[in-house]
C-alpha cells in the first residue's frame, strides 16, 4: 500500500523560506517519480516540482523555477521541497505525490499524500 506522509508546513513571511518532508512507503520499484503538488482555495490541484528517481531528473512548474528546489533520499525513503523567496501567491496544501513515468508530466502523479499548509503573509 502506497503510503505519502507530509511535514513541515508552516506560516512565514514573503521572502522567507520552508523545507517541506516526505516520507513514502509502499513505493514498488515501478515507481520513478516523486513530486510535489499544491493547491490554492478555489483553484485546482496543480504539478509544481517532480523528480525522476534514477537520474535524478528534476522538472519545476514556471511558477516556482529558480526559487523551489526538490530532492530525495533513496537510503530513507524522503523527498524534499525547499522553497526560498517565498510570495503570498504559494499559500497552499502541498501534496507529495508518486508516479511510475513521464515525471515531468503532472498527469504521471497517481498518489498523493494527505498535505501540509504552507500560509505565506505579505
Amino acid at each position: 500500500q502506497v503510503q505519502l506522509v507530509e511535514s513541515g508546513g508552516d506560516s512565514v513571511q514573503a521572502g522567507g523560506s520552508l523545507r517541506l518532508s516526505c516520507t513514502a512507503s509502499g513505493l514498488g520499484y515501478s515507481y520513478n517519480c516523486l513530486g510535489w503538488f499544491r493547491q490554492a482555495p478555489g483553484k485546482e490541484r496543480e504539478g509544481v516540482a517532480g523528480l525522476f528517481i534514477g537520474p535524478s531528473m528534476t522538472y519545476f512548474s514556471d511558477s516556482v523555477k529558480g526559487r523551489f528546489d526538490i530532492s530525495h533520499d533513496n537510503a530513507n525513503n524522503m523527498v524534499y521541497l525547499q522553497m526560498n523567496n517565498l510570495k503570498p501567491e504559494d499559500t497552499a496544501i502541498y501534496y507529495c505525490a508518486a508516479g511510475e513515468w513521464n515525471c515531468g508530466r503532472w498527469s504521471a502523479y497517481a498518489y498523493w499524500g494527505q498535505g501540509t499548509q504552507v500560509t505565506v503573509s505579505s
